[in-house]
Parts: structure tokens; sequence; C-alpha cells
């Protein structure tokens, strides 16, 4: 089976043991559910689906940012606990995930359940010569990391202007480099905090992974990922701390899911041009939404729009009313063994139902349950 490495810039063969350990970075709870979520899980379930085919079984980790800046400035504007915020919206999380048939990741932890982790990876960081203080604040420094860019590739004017749009502050003064990041910060006065050898305060973003990913999966990672976005600045810092503790390799495979759009422009929450998933569940199946996302290579930049639920939704009516058969199976099966290569999957079920074949049972192997629907 083959997926893109991001890392290696090139399409290679998994190097696995029988069990996948899977991490991918899941949300922030401050907000529902949209479709650029929906294409990232849908990615990575139907990577697990594909590897149990091999009899790989996965052990994925999804965490939950449930302490940064973002929950806390969305709990301050609404006058509710951080906790309860994130509770509520990881109960909606939870709902629609399950609406478009994902199954339950191994485990789901909490970025404030690993403070230990964090202080003590921290620590560590700042003993072994990689990180410094200032201030109450614990950074970072990039340029004791000479493999730092291993994952993005990316140049350094790149990398400051993608620092500055996604929270890395290279503006702040008192950096060594702009492209240091922080692993300890002082708390604000109305925001969580916790006691440490830097001082009061809570965890930077990226720290929160590592120390998760460690905890729950151990020093190396078979298959990371998540949205293309986070590839710099997120990955790369994660990459870069954790080895600098381990002193070696932290990632097997890294995996990333392309942008979804709204009329050209990618949804974010900071824009509002969203598409939640639990609108769509109120007129569509999850078979059907699900459908139309996989109607698109997970590498691939899309725009979302009204027709790909309508073009899906007469897929499935076909497809269902076609009956039970495994037409197409072994084509399909070879297409998703070709880093997940969904869009040939759909053309191989339409060319067989073309022919009056039943594609219940290849269906399943896209998440699928024809059957049910």
């Amino acid at each position: 089976m083959q997926i893109f490495d991001t890392a290696r810039e090139e399409l290679v063969e998994l190097e696995l043991n029988q069990v996948a350990r899977i991490y991918t970075c899941g949300i922030t709870p401050y907000d529902a559910a949209h479709m650029g979520h929906a294409s990232v899980y849908v990615t990575f379930d139907l990577l697990q689906r594909q590897l149990a085919r091999h009899n790989i079984v996965s052990t994925c980790v999804r965490n939950v940012t449930d302490v940064d800046d973002d929950i806390l400035r969305k709990a301050r504007e609404i006058g509710a606990n951080y906790l309860d915020l994130a509770a509520r919206e990881m109960a909606k999380f939870d709902r629609d995930m399950l609406g478009l048939g994902l199954s339950r990741p191994h485990a789901e932890p909490r970025a404030t359940s690993a403070i230990p982790e964090i202080l003590s990876m921290v620590g560590d960081l700042m003993d072994k010569g990689f990180a410094y203080q200032v201030d109450g604040w614990v950074y970072f420094e990039v340029a004791k990391a000479p493999t730092f860019g291993k994952v993005s590739h990316l140049p350094r004017d790149m990398m400051l202007e993608l620092a500055a749009e996604r929270g890395g502050n290279p503006g702040d003064v008192r950096k060594r480099d702009p492209l240091d990041f922080v692993l300890w910060q002082p708390s604000l006065p109305d925001e969580p905090s916790w006691e440490s050898r830097f001082g009061p305060g809570r965890p930077g973003w990226h720290i929160e992974c590592s120390a998760l990913a460690m905890r729950e999966l151990g020093p190396v990672v078979d298959i990371h990922g998540g949205g293309s976005d986070l590839i710099f600045p997120h990955h790369e810092c994660e990459a870069a701390q954790t080895e600098a503790i381990t002193g070696g390799e932290f990632v097997k495979h890294w995996m990333h899911v392309g942008m979804v759009c709204l009329d050209g422009v990618k949804m974010s929450k900071s824009l509002g041009n969203l598409v939640f998933v639990s609108d769509l569940l109120e007129t569509a199946t999850g078979d059907e939404i699900r459908l139309a996302i996989l109607s698109h290579h997970y590498r691939a930049t899309w725009d979302w729009t009204d027709e790909l639920l309508n073009v899906a939704k007469d897929r499935i009516k076909r497809w269902r009313a076609a009956g039970p058969g495994a037409g197409a199976l072994d084509e399909v099966s070879v297409a998703l063994d070709r880093d997940l290569d969904t869009p040939s999957a759909i053309a191989a079920i339409e060319h067989s139902v073309s022919k009056g074949n039943g594609v219940w049972e290849t269906a399943k192997l896209l998440g699928l349950d024809l059957e049910a629907s």
C-alpha cells in the first residue's frame, strides 16, 4: 500500500508492522465541525479501513486541543468556562463524526490531560540546551535543530509568512530568532494556569501533540497527519522538539489532506466561510456527504458546492438500486492501495453499475453501507 509522504515528497510504500500507530491532529473545540474537518477525518477513517484489509490493526490517536488562544478567546467572549465550552463542542463533534460513519479513535486525549508530560518535555528541552527562557516564556531555539524544515521543505521567507498567519508571532522581540516557537507561556489573569519551574502559565500549541503522541503511542509514530495547513508550523515544530528529546526519528510517514474551500477561499473559523457537517446532516445522509468528500483525491484542494452533494445523492441511489454484489472490488482495492485514489475507485464502481453489477460489498471499501441506507 502506498501513500504520498509529505516529508519525503514522493509516493512511498508504507513501512508498517501488524499494528499501525497513527496520530491525527484533532480539533480545537470552540465551534462546530465543518467540511474541512470532515475531509481530514474521513480520509484517516478510510486509511484505517484499507489497512484492515491488509490485516493491519490501527491504533489511532486524535487529540483535543482544549486549551489554547482560540478556545480561551471564545470562552471569554461568551462568558463560559473553557472546559465547559470544549465539552459542549466535543459532544457535537462526536455526533457529527458518527453521522459520517467514522469509527471512534483508539484514544482522544485532551491537551489538559498532559500537563505533567508537557512540563517534563519542556524541562528536558531546557536541560539539553534546545530551549531558553525569557520573562516566564520558554522558546524552542530552531538554530539548535539542524533538520528544522525537513517536513515542509519551505524557504525561510515562506516560513516567516506562514508563522505570522498561523499564530507563530515572528515579531515577538523576546525571541532569539523569529522562527523560534513557544513551549510554555505565562497565562493572562483570566486564563487557566499551572505551576512550573518556569513560572505559572500554560503550554504552547505544538508541545501538546508531541507529549500526547509519545504518551499514547511511544517515541515513534508510524503515520502522522492532518490538514495540509498544519505542515508548517505545527508539524515542523512537533518533529523538531520531539526529535531533540529522543534523538531519533519521530514519524515514519507524514500524510496531509488538502484544504476544502468555499468560493475559492479556504474554509476557516476566522473567516466564517464554513459549511457545517451538522447542517448537511439535516438534509443528507452520512453516506451521501462522505461520498461527496471522497469524490476528490484527499491531497487535492477543492471547492464545496451543493452540486457535489446532489451528484453523491444520485450515485448512492443508483448504487443502492444495483443491489448486492462485489462488482469492481479488485479495481477499487487496487485504487485505494495507490495513495487512496478515491476518484478512480468511484469511477470503477460507476462503470460496474453501468454494466448491471451489484456493488454493495464494494461500496463498503469506501465506508458506505448501502444496505443500511
